[in-house]
């Protein structure tokens, strides 16, 4: 049975972790590859896609993977650095502490 601390607690995080998808919708993270630019936001959408007229044409598909590839796991870390500086915050494990604590 779930005490009532227990139950504050996971309230107090399911509002954290609002505050901080809401954050993630407005940081927004570049990626290039030669004549692509491709924006994402911090929830790993895509915001733009900008392509140079001058790309050739049978590159576009992959230099356009490679740029989508890069954006999203910079949002992947910028999302997993906010979530866990809020569970610091909250004293929940966080995966640094987690690692810490297997190497001891």
């Amino acid at each position: 049975m779930t005490s009532i601390k227990q139950a504050r607690d996971m309230f107090r995080l399911q509002k954290e972790a609002k505050k901080v998808k809401k954050m993630l919708k407005n940081i927004h993270i570049e990626a290039e590859a030669p004549g692509i630019k491709v924006v994402v936001n911090g929830e790993q959408e895509i915001i733009s896609i900008d392509i140079s007229p001058d790309v050739d044409r049978e590159q576009l598909s992959t230099l356009l993977k490679d740029a989508l590839n890069r954006a999203l796991k910079k949002a992947q870390i910028v999302s997993s650095e906010k979530m866990q500086a809020v569970m610091g915050e909250m004293g929940l494990p966080t995966e640094e502490g987690m690692r810490g604590m297997s190497s001891q």
